[in-house]
Order: C-alpha cells, then structure tokens, then sequence
C-alpha cells in the first residue's frame, strides 16, 4: 500500500510539474500560482534554497547520495521532470489551443486566477494596516506591467541573461508571468520559440548523423542565445529562491498580501475579452517567427456583448474556478493523508 502511495505521489507530482511548465510557458498565468494553489509552494521554495555552497561542497566533493538528499533531490527532479516535459509537449497543446480557441482558453486561465484569488484570501487572516499596503502595492505593480508597452528584439548576451534572472520569476513569485515579461522586454519570441526550435532542430540533425549545424552561423548564435538565457534563468531561480525564503520566514505575511496583490493584477493580462495586436515589419506586413506565427506585441482589452459566444466564455471561467477548487481540495487530501 505504502509504494502504491509513493507512486502515486510521484506521478503527481510530475503532473505539478507539467501544471507549472505550461503555466509559465503562457504570457499572464504564472507557474507560482499552480505550486500556490497545489500546496506545495513553500517546499518548493525552501527546496531550491538548499542550492547553496553546503550543496556545491558536497557534489565537488563526490558525495553525490549526500547531494542529492540535501536539496530535496527526489522533490525538485520529479517537478522539473514535469517541466521539461510540459515544455515540449503540453505547452504545444496550448500554443494550439490559444491559437484556435483563444477567448475560451483565456476564460479558463481568467477564472483560475479568481479562484486562487479566493484560495489564498480564505485562510489569510492576519489583515492589518501594512498587510493591505502590500496589497496595493502589490495590485498596482501587477496592473501597471499589464499595460506597458513591448520593447524592439535584443540579442545582446547580457541582456539574455537579464531576461533569464527575470522570466524564470514567475516559477516563484506566484501573479508575476515571466512570459509577459519577456514580451514587454520584446525577447519572447526570440527565447522561447526561435532559440528553442534552434536547439529541437540542431538535436534532429545530430541525431541523423549531420553535423552541419557547426558551420551554421545563425544557428549557432541561436544556440549561444539559449544557453546563456538558462544560465540566467537558473541564476535567477536560484537567487530569487533564496530571497523569497528568507521574506517567507521573517515576513509571511507581508509577503503573502504582496503575492495576493499581485495575483488581483495579473486579472488585467488574462482578460479573455482582447483583441490581440500584431507586430507590423518596416513594410507593414505581419512580423511572423521561425514557425511562421505572426508575433504578438500587445493586447487592447474591451467590454464584451452579451451573446452566445460570451456565455460560454463565462462557463469556461466557471470551469476555471472548478480546476483551482479540484486542485484545492486534493492538496488538503494530500496533507491530512500525510
């Protein structure tokens, strides 16, 4: 019974994980809102701290089971065994899905944010003076990057590594979507769909015995691009992960009103009623990717009509809230069964 228990913690615990990757893969949903609602935050959290010089000194020094066991090991790779696969499979499903079903998918994504919302709100009672300050605060830098405006594409090395300490934020910060960011930084495109395909492609081509990608310059920038974005993006994780405990123990709930803020906020990006706007090049035709989509640079939001389409976008929302609650109620079965 005990290993039939443990299997299937381990399988769903992939299945976070593949909640989070298609989350941050998404511009408005953060992957910290699914850990959030999930239950399983706050180990994640305290997980990726253990990533420190105690950590390094034992993998350096050979004890690898040591490592492993320090750094929650058994936790953080079946997670981000979910991640990755999410990221190459999933999250397909939804660029898919978004592309043919767009307002239902973000009515799902809109009512999902309400019902975290509610989540965390229920058994939060420490309300006082500097608790609904962070909630403004946090509200308000939540709504105000909903409505900037995208920067141009930047190769630059040094700011790929900026945008992989930023993007990787919305895996921990939950309301705060690291894809949205790198859209307002105006390297979306460039880091998660150019510089992805670039690695799927020169795997293909290895994989089949050609080698002819060396020779490649695009492709290589591509790939030099890629691996300096997961540099930053571990360095982020890392880093912010440490932060955030350190916040979480000394300041719960201050920083909990803050991520409730920024969760209210995050509404503004995953309104399902927009109209998407599209990047034009000098010639005024639509900018497309190396998949040939036409880039997205912005969304201009609008009060929807009453009709059929809407009232089924309002189910869809419903059926949202309905996910969170699901999700909600087997991370209390989780815990009184442990």
């Amino acid at each position: 019974m005990q290993s039939t228990r443990t299997l299937t913690d381990k399988i769903f615990l992939i299945l976070k994980g593949l909640g989070m990757g298609a989350a941050n893969k998404v511009p408005g949903v953060s992957g910290g809102v699914v850990a959030f609602v999930a239950g399983f935050y706050e180990e994640f959290i305290y997980s990726l701290k253990k990533v420190n010089k105690t950590a390094f000194k034992l993998l350096f020094n050979g004890r690898f089971k040591s490592f492993y066991k320090y750094i929650n090991g058994r936790f953080l790779s079946l997670l981000f065994l979910g991640m990755i696969v999410s990221y190459f499979s999933i999250s397909k499903i939804l660029d898919y899905l978004i592309k043919h079903y767009e307002l239902y998918i973000w009515s799902v994504f809109f009512g999902m944010i309400i019902g975290s919302i509610y989540y965390i709100n229920k058994d939060f009672k420490d309300w006082n003076f500097k608790t609904y300050t962070s909630l403004a605060i946090g509200i308000l830098l939540g709504v105000g990057i909903s409505f900037l405006n995208p920067a141009k594409e930047n190769d630059n090395l040094w700011f790929v590594f900026f945008c992989g300490i930023i993007s990787v934020s919305g895996m921990t910060l939950p309301g705060f979507s690291g894809s949205f960011i790198l859209i307002l930084l105006g390297n979306y495109v460039l880091l998660l769909v150019d510089s992805v395909n670039a690695l799927s492609d020169t795997f293909t081509e290895m994989i089949s015995g050609d080698f002819s990608f060396v020779d490649n310059p695009e492709r290589i920038r591509m790939l030099k691009v890629l691996v300096v974005f997961t540099l930053g993006s571990v360095t982020g994780l890392v880093t912010f992960s440490h932060m955030l405990s350190y916040i979480l123990k000394h300041y719960k709930s201050i920083t909990l009103s803050a991520i409730l803020g920024f969760i209210i906020g995050s509404l503004g990006v995953v309104w399902p009623w927009k109209k998407t706007i599209y990047k034009l090049d000098e010639s005024g035709h639509f900018l497309l990717d190396s998949a040939q989509q036409k880039v997205i640079e912005n969304y201009q939001r609008f009060i929807p009509s009453l009709n059929t389409e809407t009232y089924y976008a309002i189910g869809f929302i419903f059926l949202g809230i309905v996910i969170v609650l699901a999700l909600e109620w087997y991370g209390q079965k989780t815990r009184k069964a442990t």
